[in-house]
């Protein structure tokens, strides 16, 4: 009797799984039956892990923080509250981390929390696409017309001008407020790009979350996560939201770690399928809500060698977005900036965006270019003689004024009306040359 009435007396231990080995930060466990992926689990040392798989009737955890201390039997505990953000309009202004704990302020007492799922949205409860997205550059404004709630690609090299571009577009734009993820980027480019690209002005109507490249994967996409919450807050109160992330190409290489960690097949460079999965769910949280605001998604793709058909995360984007913004290394050796390439850029919505004779207009001056682009190797050789074709000619005499349209300087905001009436003014220069 006395040894019940003193067990009875003993602190209850809630053991609901026990780690059998660790390998980097990759826990295989022993847990309950009932559990799920995408469970979460607390660690002796209080890292939190979630379950991403099963094998061999073992739980394949991966950890958010470090593992170190922790040894093999220890014992894990269920949590058993959803992952959540705090949002609010005290957000404005505010650099967050994957978690929702602020960076450059003191903590935010939030009035309100989301629920970090994206949910699948009724294609019929979206609203149509009409309205024009000033994006205050010149170039995409009248080339490349962009639509609030559309979803549109940046793909770009290293060192062609991408964070400059995305700075620009959150500073210029007529979005009422940018949700911007920066992922897998290195920490001192986040300062760089808050401070340099960004500025103070772009700040104050932003929220930032970032998730540097040193982050375990698990946590890249929790930072995803958050952004998507959290733009979805400010859509949902009737703002029109500018979702700018960089870059899809991190987010799929934290999914491949996860997914090989899982025992995923790789494929295409290494890529598990549900890479391929992911990155649509993440981008199709741009649109048009019934009753509600907007959300315009501009996600940067990685390329490596400048070629898009070599990359498989770029040849897919190309696929699942409503168009894409080229950046080239060609026109940025020419000190053209922002060095876009208007031969391999597109807007899927802008014929039911602008009257045909603005679409006529941008064709026109498409056009014209790719001809010069054609015929150049033979101009610079000399092979080219003057009046071998009219066409040629016009397009010769154009391509300097077709390359300082493409032009535009860092602080210069160039809006939608000023566009059109530059790109006017330049393809009425046709008849006149």
């Amino acid at each position: 009797m006395r040894l019940k009435e003193r067990l009875k007396k003993l602190p209850k231990i809630n053991i609901e799984g026990r780690i059998l080995s660790i390998k980097g930060n990759i826990i295989e466990a022993v847990l309950p039956i009932e559990t799920a992926i995408s469970d979460m689990f607390i660690t002796p040392n209080g890292a939190i892990a979630e379950v991403i798989g099963f094998k061999n009737n073992k739980a394949i955890l991966m950890s958010y923080q470090d593992l170190s201390d922790i040894k093999i039997g220890s014992f894990l505990k269920k949590l058993y509250k959803s992952a959540t953000v705090g949002v609010g309009e005290e957000l404005l202004g505010t650099v967050l981390d994957p978690f929702g704990n602020p960076l450059n302020k003191e903590k935010i007492v939030y009035s309100n929390y989301y629920y970090l799922k994206n949910d699948y949205i009724n294609p019929l409860k979206r609203g149509r696409i009409k309205d024009v997205f000033d994006t205050g550059i010149r170039a995409i404004n009248a080339l490349f017309t962009i639509g609030k709630g559309q979803k549109i690609g940046i793909l770009a090299g290293a060192g062609v001008g991408k964070s400059t571009l995305l700075g620009m577009i959150a500073r210029f734009s007529n979005a009422d407020v940018n949700v911007i993820a920066l992922i897998g980027e290195r920490g001192r480019e986040v300062r760089e790009f808050i401070e340099d690209n960004l500025s103070e002005e772009g700040l104050k109507k932003s929220v930032v979350i970032t998730a540097t490249s040193d982050m375990p994967a698990l946590t890249k996409l929790r930072a995803i996560y958050s952004a998507i919450a959290i733009a979805k807050y400010f859509s949902n109160r009737g703002k029109d939201v500018l979702f700018l992330v960089d870059s899809l190409t991190r987010i799929a290489m934290a999914q491949r770690e996860i997914g090989l960690s899982a025992g995923e097949p790789p494929t295409s460079k290494g890529y598990t399928p549900s890479v391929f999965t992911l990155l649509p769910k993440i981008t199709e949280a741009s649109g048009v809500f019934e009753g509600k605001g907007s959300i315009t998604g501009i996600f940067t793709v990685l390329i490596e060698g400048d070629d898009i058909s070599l990359d498989p995360v770029a040849d897919a984007a190309v696929s699942f977005l409503d168009g894409h913004i080229v950046l080239s290394r060609e026109q940025a050796n020419k000190r053209i900036y922002p060095a876009i390439d208007i031969l391999k850029s597109i807007s899927r919505l802008m014929p039911q965006l602008l009257s045909q004779e603005y679409i006529d207009y941008a064709s026109k001056i498409i056009y014209l270019y790719s001809k010069y682009k054609e015929a150049e190797d033979m101009i610079n050789l000399g092979l080219y003689k003057e009046g071998n074709s009219k066409e040629i000619d016009l397009a010769i005499e154009l391509a300097p004024y077709i390359e300082e349209f493409i032009k535009q300087g860092i602080d210069e905001k160039i809006d939608f009306k000023k566009s059109l009436e530059d790109v006017k003014k330049l393809a009425l220069l046709t008849k006149k040359v």
